[in-house]
C-alpha cells in the first residue's frame, strides 16, 4: 500500500474517487477491473511515463474529442476545488517531495510489494473474468424487478396501523446493500441463481394439506377403533379425543342474561365445556345451600330397566330382589389405575399420585379444565344406555366433598363436578336405572388411598383437624341430604351412602360408629327416607352383628377382592372359584340374619381380577404384589418377594396386562365362571355393584371391556355357572399365564 510519501503520477481525472453516494462495495469491483498491471506503475520519475492508458479508453478519448464531447463518465464527474481538495489524497509538488527522498532499502521493499500485488490481481482477475460478463445483465434485471415493485407500491393504497399512521415497509442501508428484504418473520435474501418459492410449489403444500385433513381423523378413529392396550372402553376417555361439543342450547340465551356476580364463575353456562342436555338458563335458586342451576323442571319416573325389575315409580322390593349394579368409578373421584393417562404425564420424583397432588400441580385454571373436559367425556349418557342395555339395574355413583365445597388450603376443583352429578341422576332416570349415591372423599381424607381424594396419613377423626374435618363431614351431609329429599330424587335415588371405605382398622370403632350415627340423623331429619349404607370398615362381617341397631334402613356395604389379600391372590385358579362358591356366600348368608350378623348386606365391589397387576392399582408408580415388587415401607402391607400359586414358575404381569385378545380359550372360560360365582354368592345378600363400568386399560375391571371380550356376560342375568352345580376343573390352566 503507498505511503503518504509515494507520488501519484497520474493525471488529476485518471484518478479514481469514489463518487458521493456509491456503495463501498461496487467501488471496490470497479477498482479492482481498472488497477491492471499495465496501468499501474510502482513509483514515477522523471525517465518514467506518468501513465500507461489502455488502448480502449484512448480510443473513447479520442472520439470525444474529435466530435467536441466532454467527458461525462460518472465515475470522473468534474468537481469543484473545494471538492477536490477536501476529498482527494493531498498532492505533494516536485519541490516538496524532494526534501523527503527515500532510501534504496525502502524502494526496493516498494517494488517488492508492487511486484507482489501485480500477482495478486492478475489471478483476481483470472477469477472474476467469467463472472463480469453477466454481472450488468444482473443489475439490468434487479433494476428492472425494483421499478416494477416501485410501480406496484405505488398503485396500492397503503394500510393503516391502529394508531392511524400510514404503514411504511422500512429496509436498512445494508439490508438493501445485501439484496435482503424484510418480510413478515424475518429476513429474505434475494440472490441470485435460488429460484423463488413458485406457483408450483405452493400447489404441492396445498395438496399435502389436503390429505393431511383426510388422514388424520381416519387415523384416529382406526386406532380408537382397533386400540389394544388392555381393550380401553371408555365411550370418550380422560383425553377427551374429539371435537368439542357443540353447545348448541347456548343460542337460546344471551351472555347479557348472566349477572355481572356470576359471570367466568361456575353458574355461567358459556364457561362450560359441555352444555349438552343442561338447562342453561340462569337462575340463583339453591336448596341447602347447592344450586339447581342445569336441572329442567320436570321428569318423569316410569321408565322400567328392564323387565325383570320393576319402574322406578313402584317399589322395589329389597331383600327379595336381588341389586345387580356397577360403579362409575374414576370419574367424579379421580383413582389413578382407572385413568392412566393423567398421571403418565409426570416424573415419579413430582410426586403426582391423586386428585390433590394433580390438582395442585395444574394450578385452579388449568386443573378445572383439565378435569371437567374429563368429566365430560370420560362418562356420556351413552354409558347409562349401554349399561341399561347389559342388564343391570343400579348405578352406584362416587364422588367427593368438593363437588358441594372446598376449605382452605385445598387444591381441588370446587362445585363443576355437581353439575355432572346431577346430570348423571337424569340419565339414570331416563334409561329407569336406580342410583346408590356414595360419598368417596371426605374432608381429611377417611383412609388414606388415592381414591379419597389425597394419598398418605388419615385426618379424618384423627390427627389435629380430626374432629374439625368430622364436623365438616356432617356439614356437607347437611347440604347434601336438604338437596336430595326433594320429590324429584324420591324414586330414583334409592341408597345413599355416608362414607366409603372408613379405615375402622386404623380408626377408632366407636369413634366411627358415633359419627355414622349422627350422620343418619341428619339425613332422616332432612326428609330422606331412602337406604343409608355404611361400609363395614375392613373390620369383617362378623364383628358387624349389633352394630347401628337403632338406625332403620340401614345397609352394610362390604367390598370383596381377593387380589389385595397376601393369603388369597396366591390361590390357584380353581380354589379362587371355591372361595367365591363357598367362602363369600357363608359370609354373606350370615351377616344378611339378624340373628347372626348385622342383616341387608350388599356387596359394594368387587371384580374379576385375577391379579394385582394393573398399573397403577397399588398407588401410581408402585409394583405388585404378584411379581413382589411393592415395598411400602411398613413391613405390615410390603411385598417383596413374588405372591403368586405356589410352583407356578415365573410370575409376571406381562401377560396378565395383556390385550384380552391374546387370552387362551381356557382363560377366559375360568374368568366368566369366576365372575359368576362371585355374582351367584352375593345374591346370597341382597345384591352387587361391580367395580366398574370402564377404564382405560384395565380390562379385567371394566365391566364394559369384559363384555367386549367375552369373558363378562351380555346379560347380567344371563349364567351359565351359580355355584349349585359342580365347578369346572381348571387344574390344566397354567397359573402364570
Amino acid at each position: 500500500m503507498a505511503g503518504p510519501h509515494d507520488r501519484d503520477c497520474r493525471p488529476e481525472r485518471e484518478r479514481v474517487h469514489r463518487p458521493h453516494g456509491r456503495p463501498r462495495r461496487e467501488h471496490r469491483e470497479r477498482r479492482s477491473t481498472q488497477n491492471t498491471p499495465e496501468k499501474r506503475i510502482s513509483r514515477c520519475s522523471e525517465d518514467e511515463p506518468k501513465i500507461t492508458e489502455s488502448p480502449q479508453r484512448r480510443e473513447r478519448r479520442e472520439k470525444r474529442a474529435s466530435r467536441d464531447i466532454p467527458d461525462r463518465s460518472p465515475r470522473h464527474k468534474p468537481r469543484s476545488p473545494e471538492r477536490r481538495r477536501r476529498n482527494e489524497p493531498t498532492s505533494y509538488t516536485s519541490s516538496e517531495r524532494s526534501s523527503n527522498p527515500l532510501s534504496f532499502d525502502s524502494l526496493a521493499k516498494l517494488d517488492a510489494h508492487n511486484e507482489k500485488s501485480s500477482r495478486h490481481i492478475q489471478e483476481q482477475e483470472q477469477l472474476l473474468a467469467p463472472k463480469e460478463k453477466d454481472r450488468g445483465y444482473e443489475r439490468r434485471r434487479k433494476e428492472k424487478v425494483a421499478s416494477g415493485r416501485v410501480l406496484k407500491d405505488k398503485a396500492r393504497p397503503r394500510r393503516k396501523s391502529q394508531a392511524g399512521r400510514e404503514n411504511r415497509r422500512v429496509v436498512s442501508g445494508p439490508l438493501a446493500e445485501e439484496g435482503k428484504v424484510r418480510k413478515r418473520g424475518g429476513y429474505i435474501a434475494e440472490e441470485s441463481g435460488k429460484k423463488r418459492f413458485g406457483r408450483k410449489c405452493w400447489i404441492s403444500v396445498l395438496v399435502v394439506v389436503l390429505l393431511l385433513v383426510i388422514l388424520i381423523p381416519v387415523g384416529v378413529y382406526a386406532s380408537k377403533k382397533h386400540g389394544g392396550g388392555g381393550g380401553s372402553a371408555s365411550s370418550g376417555g380422560s383425553s377427551g379425543d374429539g371435537p368439542a361439543p357443540a353447545n348448541e342450547n347456548l343460542k337460546d340465551i344471551n351472555e347479557s342474561d348472566i349477572p355481572a356476580a356470576a359471570k367466568n364463575t361456575y353458574l355461567d353456562p358459556f364457561t362450560w365445556y359441555d352444555t349438552t342436555d343442561f338447562n342453561v338458563t340462569y337462575t340463583t335458586e339453591t336448596i341447602g345451600g347447592l344450586p339447581v342451576m342445569g336441572l329442567d323442571s320436570k321428569w318423569d319416573d316410569k321408565k322400567q330397566a328392564n323387565e325383570n325389575v320393576p319402574s322406578l315409580d313402584k317399589a322395589w322390593l329389597y331383600g327379595t330382589m336381588p341389586i345387580r349394579g356397577v360403579n362409575i368409578g374414576g370419574w367424579l373421584s379421580i383413582e389413578p389405575f382407572i385413568t392412566p393417562s393423567l398421571f403418565k404425564a409426570y416424573k415419579p420424583n413430582q410426586g403426582i399420585i391423586d386428585e390433590y397432588t394433580l390438582t395442585k400441580e395444574l394450578g385452579p385454571q388449568k386443573a378445572a379444565k383439565t378435569l371437567e373436559k374429563h368429566y365430560a367425556t370420560f362418562i356420556s349418557e351413552k354409558d347409562f344406555q349401554q349399561i341399561q342395555e347389559a342388564g343391570f339395574d343400579h348405578v352406584r355413583i362416587p364422588y367427593s366433598y368438593w363437588a358441594v365445597t372446598t376449605y382452605p388450603g385445598d387444591p381441588y376443583v370446587p362445585k363443576i363436578s355437581w353439575r355432572y352429578l346431577l346430570r348423571a341422576i337424569e340419565y339414570c332416570r331416563k334409561y329407569g336405572l336406580r342410583v346408590k349415591l356414595d360419598l368417596h372423599g371426605l374432608p381429611g381424607s377417611q383412609n388414606g388411598w388415592n381414591h379419597s381424594g389425597r394419598q398418605g396419613a388419615i385426618g379424618w377423626l384423627n390427627g389435629t383437624d380430626g374432629d374439625l374435618n368430622a364436623q365438616r363431614s356432617l356439614d356437607i351431609h347437611t347440604q347434601l341430604s336438604t338437596f336430595f329429599a326433594q320429590p324429584r330424587y324420591k324414586n330414583v335415588i334409592a341408597i345413599y351412602g355416608l362414607a366409603n371405605e372408613p379405615k375402622m382398622i386404623a380408626l377408632p370403632t366407636s369413634a366411627v360408629l358415633d359419627w355414622e350415627t349422627k350422620a343418619a340423623a341428619i339425613v332422616r331429619k332432612s326428609g330422606m327416607q331412602q337406604y343409608l349404607a355404611v361400609g363395614d370398615g375392613f373390620l369383617g362381617l362378623s364383628k358387624w352383628k349389633g352394630q347401628l341397631s337403632g338406625i332403620q334402613n340401614v345397609m352394610l356395604d362390604v367390598h370383596q377382592y381377593t387380589i389385595f389379600n397376601k393369603n388369597q391372590i396366591n390361590y390357584p385358579h380353581q380354589k379362587k372359584i371355591e372361595y367365591a362358591c363357598e367362602g363369600w356366600t357363608d359370609q354373606m348368608k350370615q351377616s344378611v340374619n339378624v340373628a347372626t350378623g348385622f342383616g341387608p348386606t350388599i356387596c359394594g365391589e368387587w371384580s374379576q381380577a385375577d391379579t394385582d397387576c394393573a398399573l397403577y392399582l397399588n398407588n401410581v408408580n408402585m409394583g405388585s404384589r404378584w411379581e413382589g415388587s411393592l415395598p411400602t415401607g411398613d413391613p405390615a402391607t410390603s411385598v417383596t418377594t413374588p405372591d403368586c400359586p405356589p410352583d407356578s414358575g415365573t410370575c409376571s404381569c406381562d401377560k396378565a396386562n395383556a390385550d384380552a385378545s391374546s387370552y387362551s380359550d381356557d382363560y377366559k372360560h375360568w374368568l366368566m365362571v369366576y365372575a359368576e360365582a362371585q355374582m351367584a354368592s352375593f345374591e346370597v345378600g341382597w345384591g352387587w355393584f361391580y367395580w366398574t363400568w370402564v377404564t382405560e386399560s384395565a380390562t379385567q375391571w371394566s365391566w364394559k371391556a369384559g363384555m367386549d371380550a367375552g369373558i363378562l356376560p351380555k346379560k347380567t342375568w344371563q349364567r351359565d355357572f351359580n355355584c349349585t352345580t359342580n365347578i369346572p376343573d381348571f387344574n390344566d390352566l397354567p397359573e402364570n399365564y
